[in-house]
């Protein structure tokens, strides 16, 4: 379900520049840029606190009350990151019409277990955390659910219940999540090993034996 659009304040900057902006961010402001819809861009700089704790609720779409402007409408279209990669130095936003067809990354949201999991040696994972859809600017949802309690050993984008309006151009057989399982040894450990038995042997991923019997069976068949 979309949410909201929410609304951060902007003040327009006048300065460009590294040590400006690290200025600026010394002062708690994020540097930041608006372009988009054959308008010229505009530098301004917003509260850091204030624009990630909305970013982190899940929002793409936020409206800019630009101190002594027009507020704009924009998606959030890229965060720059510092070489660390753990803080964000700079943002860009894009002007929009909520009424436009845009491409967004939505979180990925997974809820339920599949009984396949509760099985002894099952690892569930989930190889995509987000999925890129097209949809109208004013129906982004700020997450979709995957819901896994009845899926066998792997679910693909194909079995995403996407929300109305929005599609994905991704490979519907791509891989959402999957259960694998791994042979554990059940000798006691006081028994001896087997001859010729490796000292830390990794365990026996049934998923890759399984393949391994798939390609002999075939080799013979040729």
């Amino acid at each position: 379900m979309a949410q909201e659009t929410p609304t951060i304040k902007a003040q327009p900057r006048d300065r460009i520049g590294t040590r400006y902006s690290q200025r600026l961010r010394k002062a708690g402001r994020l540097p930041g840029v608006i372009y988009g819809h054959q308008s010229d861009p505009v530098s301004i700089s917003v509260d850091e606190k204030e624009t990630l704790r909305i970013l982190h609720d899940g929002a793409h779409v936020v409206s800019l009350a630009i101190e002594g402007g027009q507020p704009e409408t924009c998606l959030v279209k890229e965060l720059q990151f510092g070489y660390l990669g753990d803080n964000v130095i700079h943002i860009d936003f894009a002007r929009v019409d909520l009424n436009e067809e845009v491409e967004v990354n939505v979180h990925l949201k997974f809820v339920g277990t599949p009984e396949s999991a509760k099985k002894p040696g099952a690892i569930l994972t989930h190889p995509m955390a987000q999925i890129e859809v097209t949809c109208k600017v004013s129906e982004i949802p700020d997450e979709i659910k995957v819901d896994l309690s009845k899926m066998d050993e792997v679910f693909t984008v194909g079995e995403i219940q996407l929300p109305p309006g929005v599609t994905t151009k991704i490979d519907p057989e791509q891989l959402v999540a999957q259960v694998t399982f791994v042979l554990e040894d059940t000798a006691d450990a006081g028994e001896a090993a087997e001859p010729g038995a490796a000292a830390g042997a990794e365990p026996e991923v049934i998923v890759e034996k399984k393949a391994e019997e798939r390609a002999e069976a075939k080799d013979k068949k040729d």
